[in-house]
């Protein structure tokens, strides 16, 4: 197969690179432009050039894949098929009609639960017992074309966003190359879109931890939003100056108390538990703002606090 790859994030590395150490070919990698990043806005290429750039591979970064000028380029390179990875633009009809085998999705979910932007984070967040890949024959709509082949991994009450990314890419990259294997014999199924629901993108404003909810749901979202966006709280004590306290692990005790909650209930050489809505959270590792992630002991020695808002 003469393959176009495009991808963007890690997630999308794993894939591209067993599909370039397969006897297939990669014909040209398209990944987003480059970003500004940190401080100094400093334009920044995505974990899928810098990859494809020491692989000496074909990079395209089109900010409109589905322009004129870019339609005509692909069409050039003559692609027998498209694979995508968290790509980050929508391919039009005309895209996917140009290689011979159509476009193949590498999904982040057993489709079509979880369709859109963030299907890893919104599966921990909803407290799914498991998720998987989904290998997906593109169509024009969103994440709702035919299911060719899936593959299902469990979720831990330890996964994090970040460790559940790194599992599903590896799962990823092996499916996509089984799945291109028996292309030819595979029947696609057709999605029930009455059980679809929709990933929307993580926004920054949703790592704000409510403590009204119940220990269980904010220990999910602790989980979920790491590694990025962090979940977060106000900290309240005389030397932190209203700082926030980004909340990096954290264990669940199902143990009812009639504190208010974000009320510390205790703080030791040890631990820091916090009462919410429903059981108790005990902190494991956080970070203050402006400050490296420590462990709660090691914070615990430097800080007391308040209460968490």
């Amino acid at each position: 197969m003469r393959i176009v790859f495009a991808g963007t994030p890690n997630f999308a590395v794993k894939a591209l690179s067993h599909l370039h150490d397969s006897h297939h070919e990669i014909i040209a990698v398209y990944c987003q432009p480059d970003k500004p990043k940190g401080r100094g806005k400093v334009l920044t290429p995505c974990p899928v050039k810098l990859y494809a750039l020491e692989s000496n591979l074909e990079v395209i970064q089109p900010a409109n894949f589905s322009n004129e000028q870019n339609l005509k380029k692909l069409t050039s390179l003559k692609p027998d098929l498209i694979v995508v990875a968290a790509y980050g633009q929508i391919l039009t009809k005309e895209i996917l009609e140009v290689p011979e085998f159509g476009c193949l999705n590498i999904h982040a979910s057993l489709l079509p639960r979880w369709r859109g932007a963030a299907p890893i984070e919104r599966a921990i967040i909803a407290g799914d017992n498991e998720t998987g890949i989904t290998i997906m024959q593109m169509n024009e709509g969103l994440d709702t074309g035919d299911i060719l082949m899936t593959n299902k991994h469990p979720i831990s009450n330890t996964e994090t966003s970040g460790s559940l990314t790194e599992s599903l890419s590896v799962m990823g990259a092996d499916l996509i190359i089984e799945t291109i294997e028996q292309l030819p014999e595979l029947n696609a199924k057709t999605q029930d879109h009455t059980k679809a629901n929709y990933a929307k993108k993580i926004l920054k404003n949703e790592a704000r931890i409510d403590w009204n909810q119940s220990a269980e749901n904010i220990n999910q979202m602790i989980r979920a939003f790491n590694p990025r966006p962090i979940a977060q709280s106000n900290a309240e004590a005389k030397e932190f100056n209203d700082k926030v306290l980004r909340i990096i692990e954290a264990e669940v005790i199902p143990t009812e108390t009639s504190k208010p909650s974000g009320t510390v209930i205790e703080q030791n050489k040890d631990a820091c538990l916090i009462a919410t809505g429903d059981g108790i959270l005990s902190l494991k590792r956080v970070q203050l703002a402006g400050k490296n992630v420590v462990s709660i002991k090691d914070f615990n020695n430097a800080y007391q606090l308040i209460k968490l808002n």
